[in-house]
Parts: C-alpha cells; structure tokens; sequence
C-alpha cells in the first residue's frame, strides 16, 4: 500500500499520515527525516543534499527524487509506506513516477485532506510552544490547566512565528500556487481520495481507514 498524503500546511495530513503508518505497520516517511539521516549517516546522496542546505539553497527536484526512491526500496517499506510533504510540485510528482515505474512499481492512493483556508488560520493561531521543554498546546482543541503556563514544565507558552495568521497565509499562498496542482494530477491518473479534514481527527483517520479498505 503505497500512499501519498496531500492537503494545505495546517490541515493535519501528519498527523493522520503517523497513525495510518501506526494501523497498518508501514513506514511514514517525510523528506526532512530522509534529508537528516543521509546527512548523519554521511551517504553519497546525503553528502550532494547537505551541500545545497549549507548554502541556504533548495534541494534540485531530482536529488530529492533519488533520496525518496533510494528510502522506498529499503525492507521495511515491503508491505508499503506513506510519503508525507513529497512531491510537492508536478514536476516532483513526474520523477517520482518515473522512477518507480522503474521499478515496476506506482502509488495507490492520493489522500488529499481537505480544510478550508479560514479554518487553517484558525487552527493555527490557536496553537501555543512551550519555550522550556518545547511541548505544543492549542487554546481550543488542547488546552494547559492554566492559560499560557505549560503542563509539563511550567515556562511560558508562546505563539510561534510560523503560526501567525500573516505567516500561516503566506505558506497558503505558496501551497495553492505549487502543490495545489497535484490534486488535478492524481485526480487524472485515478488515484486521488478527497477527505473532509475539518471533522474530528479520529472522524478524518476513519474515513481514510474506509478509503484503504480495511
């Protein structure tokens, strides 16, 4: 079962895409977990990737196209894996079918998690960080005993910069403009399976459950 997850920053496809991985015992693989562990481990593919990161450069399509394909042909993505934040762009999508088609392989399903603009904004302006430990609270959906202090350590919550509704729409922006595209391109080939993610985050796993089939 092999699974891409799609849907806007904020709309909690990782979240979902971590307990889909837990339910049926396949990898949930995120582009910075591969980056950071070829990088550890000192690979060849890792070593090319670490040079364009110093230089505060994206890593060239292809690059992460070969880093995600090397990851998938490792033993533990056998029954299946899901990719979470790739591709992000068609031409990302193209080389990754490309390259599995290479090895006689193809995703099965798009699941493209969908919530409106708006309710993103919301979401994640609600969200708090701890500054001590680094714990995350959200003021509606999970709240501290008491306003602002974190449960666990007891240091000031605070709203990070990536949350603030001028942020959050910017990164909106980018994803209607790049990544948006790739519902129309799984769409035609198939493959894609809308979910309704402003519902209850157990409602939404669920649906997705009911979607895979078991």
């Amino acid at each position: 079962m092999k699974i891409i997850m799609l849907g806007a920053p904020g709309a909690g496809k990782g979240t979902q895409a971590k307990k889909i991985a837990a339910k049926y015992q396949i990898p949930h693989i995120s582009t910075g977990d591969i980056f950071r562990a070829n990088i550890k481990n000192g690979t060849e593919l890792g070593k090319k990737a670490k040079t364009y990161m110093d230089q505060g450069l994206l890593v060239p399509d292809e690059l992460v196209c070969d880093l995600v394909v090397d990851r998938v042909q490792q033993a533990d993505c056998e029954k299946g894996y899901i990719l979470d934040g790739f591709p992000r762009t068609i031409p990302q999508a193209e080389s990754l079918d490309k390259a599995l088609a290479a090895l006689g392989e193809s995703v099965d399903y798009a699941v493209n998690v969908e919530v409106p603009d708006e309710n993103i904004v919301k979401r994640m302006g609600g969200r708090r960080a701890c500054v001590g430990c680094g714990a995350t609270y959200h003021m509606e959906f999970a709240p501290t005993k008491k306003e602002g202090i974190c449960d666990t350590c007891g240091a000031e919550l605070i709203l990070r910069d990536d949350d603030k509704p001028e942020t959050v729409q910017k990164r909106l922006g980018v994803y209607h403009d790049q990544t948006q595209p790739l519902i129309e391109y799984y769409h035609k080939k198939g493959i894609l399976r809308d979910v309704d993610g402003t519902m209850d985050m157990e409602e939404v796993f669920q649906a997705i459950v009911k979607i895979l089939g078991a």
